[in-house]
């Protein structure tokens, strides 16, 4: 067993971690919401199928409603702002801000009514990390040569704080039996969303079939495959058979992962403000899972990544 959770394990540190990589690519030549459509379509068509003939029972309308409020806030608020902003940001740049998920789900959750009350430890992680995507996103006072465009910036903490809140309405949706199922309904939802994000973002007159490149095929396939197939079934199957706190580790690799591989395959540039950017926020994530630990909150929470 586990073998098995580390293999798990490590299909959503590295797969996820790529996967903002794989956005880039696609979006060079298909426009970033219908790129994204198009993802979803594919990938929930595959899993409906699978899990329809594997005999799972037909959800019910309400399951569906529930569903549909996921997919449009995580699939539609949240990666596919990803992909708008990777059109203007670097993708290891998305990746970090996407890091900062667990902060807004922290912040989120203490205003809640009923929510759980952060000890000070998570309040400090709160104001550190904070502070670290203000030192990568704010103004340039901090000297340097990043210069993050301000639309895409805006898109990529916009998609941080649905994806925060599809993720605390989803602890208490009517959800399948089945973990799969319950994600190819959320891919579903997203995809209608995503097309009419495309729609009226006016990329269906912009769209060229024959202009699409082979690295942008390339980039979409693979998150057809890995992004959405491998690695949420990996995901999947670790939510019934691993610690949460385990998987929730995922939140501190994949930036490293993406910046590493942004630097090396699309020659992005990483600066020491980004350096240093990425250790205040992946540090205040883990200051703030451990604070839960050491507070034995029984409550899981729902840290599913944007870029999947």
């Amino acid at each position: 067993m586990k073998t098995k959770i580390w293999l798990a394990m490590l299909a959503i540190y590295l797969i996820w971690g790529s996967t903002y990589l794989g956005i880039r690519f696609a979006i060079e030549t298909i426009p970033p919401f219908l790129s994204a459509a198009i993802r979803f379509l594919i990938s929930s068509i595959i899993i409906l199928s699978w899990r329809k003939l594997a005999g799972d029972p037909w959800p019910t309308a309400r399951q569906w409603r529930d569903a549909a409020i996921v997919g449009l806030l995580l699939l539609v608020g949240g990666n596919g702002l990803v992909s708008y902003a990777e059109m203007t940001l670097p993708s290891g740049v998305a990746a970090l801000v996407v890091g900062s998920v667990p902060l807004w789900l922290t912040l989120f959750e203490a205003l809640r009514r009923g929510g759980i009350k952060p000890g000070w430890q998570t309040l400090a992680g709160l104001v550190v990390g904070f502070g670290g995507i203000f030192l990568l996103v704010g103004p340039n006072q901090f000297g340097g040569s990043l210069h993050l465009e301000p639309i895409g910036t805006m898109a990529i903490i916009s998609a941080t704080i649905l994806w925060a809140l599809g993720s605390i309405y989803s602890k208490n949706a009517d959800m399948p039996a089945s973990t799969i199922l319950w994600t190819g309904m959320e891919m579903t939802a997203g995809t209608v969303g995503l097309f009419a994000m495309s729609a009226l973002n006016g990329e269906f007159a912009r769209f060229n079939l024959l202009a699409v490149s082979t690295r942008s095929w390339l980039g979409l396939l693979y998150l057809i495959t890995f992004g959405s197939l491998i690695a949420f079934v990996s995901y999947a199957w670790l939510l019934r058979n691993a610690p949460i706190a385990l998987i929730a580790t995922y939140a501190y690799v994949n930036p490293v992962v993406a910046i590493f591989l942004g630097a090396w395959l699309a020659s992005e540039v990483v600066t020491a403000r980004i350096l240093i950017a990425a250790t205040i926020i992946i540090g205040s994530v883990i200051l703030i899972n451990f604070s839960r630990q050491a507070q034995v909150i029984q409550q899981e929470e729902v840290t599913t990544p944007i870029a999947d």
